[in-house]
């Protein structure tokens, strides 16, 4: 099969993407910069449009650029499959595996289950991205990351979810202290009014989740900081600073290390029937070590119920 563009040129290319220059892609490659110059040119020649835009002392793609540095990872994705079937028929598997969760998710799934893969496959490489859930999301459409454990999903065709598994409940986390550790019943969102939060960004399907309560609640909670760090809400109620939400799962409160930080059950319907997704994309070319995670963490969570 002939190839839409020389694989010399697209190389070079995806090196001046993912270096930000032509010059130190030239330094990586080991090659003139006018190499690296001309090779950029003639795949703009062929494609009829300009790939790259100055940007400061850089480059950065271009629309057009994102369309071949997408198409270029999916060939290689399609070429690194075939060799990684014939050579797991010859050997023991082997291969690499781009993986994104959350956060929050690393106490979850860390041990035992992604570090007992990480023990049964010593010849697979494992890249690990922590990420919000709408950056988990971009990871794996844009074929960036193999696999996502993603909390909560949005509904996108693009998207194939292989399980899921009820989340921890969100709770609210507040120094043992705070008045609302004393009301002794499951907290209505309007408990909270009178009292400054912190939350996690809009980014995160944790605060989505909080925001479709605050709506069915018909309640705007006050939050006086927002971060895409879980570790900061519990400081911040640590601190007596307020209260935060977030999910508290057993594994989680007993690594933190705050004794003196208590989590309150809500009582919102919402806010305790969440759910973590093993996710790929749809139609993507999955090699041998891909599927041996995709099916360990399928197990894994369905081992969990």
């Amino acid at each position: 099969m002939q190839e839409l563009f020389d694989s010399r040129r697209v190389h070079y290319f995806q090196q001046i993407v993912a270096s930000g220059s032509v010059r130190a892609a030239a330094e990586q490659l080991g090659v003139e910069p006018s190499a690296v110059s001309r090779a950029v040119a003639l795949l703009e020649k062929e494609c009829g449009m300009s790939l790259l835009e100055r940007r400061g002392r850089g480059v950065v793609p271009t629309d057009a650029g994102r369309l071949l540095a997408t198409y270029a990872r999916r060939q290689l994705d399609v070429q690194a499959t075939f060799y990684a079937e014939v050579d797991n028929l010859r050997h023991a598997s082997r291969g690499h595996v781009d993986m994104v969760l959350g956060e929050g998710m690393l106490d979850l799934f860390f041990e035992p289950l992604i570090a007992d893969f990480v023990r049964g496959h010593p010849q697979v490489t494992l890249a690990v991205h922590v990420a919000s859930t709408a950056g988990s999301v971009d990871l794996i459409v844009e074929d960036r990351a193999h696999i996502g454990l993603v909390f909560q999903p949005p509904h996108d065709v693009r998207l194939r979810s292989h399980r899921s598994t009820p989340s921890a409940p969100i709770q609210a986390i507040v120094h043992r202290s705070h008045p609302l550790a004393r009301i002794g019943r499951p907290l209505q969102l309007s408990d909270l009014l009178d009292y400054p939060g912190a939350a996690m960004m809009d980014s995160f399907g944790v605060r989505q989740h909080v925001q479709a309560a605050e709506v069915s609640e018909q309640v705007q909670l006050r939050n006086v900081v927002t971060t895409s760090s879980f570790k900061l809400l519990w400081q911040f109620a640590e601190a007596g600073l307020g209260y935060a939400l977030t999910t508290a799962s057993a594994p989680y409160t007993s690594r933190i290390g705050m004794p003196d930080v208590v989590a309150l059950p809500m009582a919102n319907p919402i806010l305790n029937r969440g759910s973590t997704h093993v996710m790929t994309r749809v139609g993507r070319h999955l090699s041998p070590a891909v599927n041996a995670l995709l099916a360990h963490l399928v197990e894994g969570l369905e081992s969990r119920g």
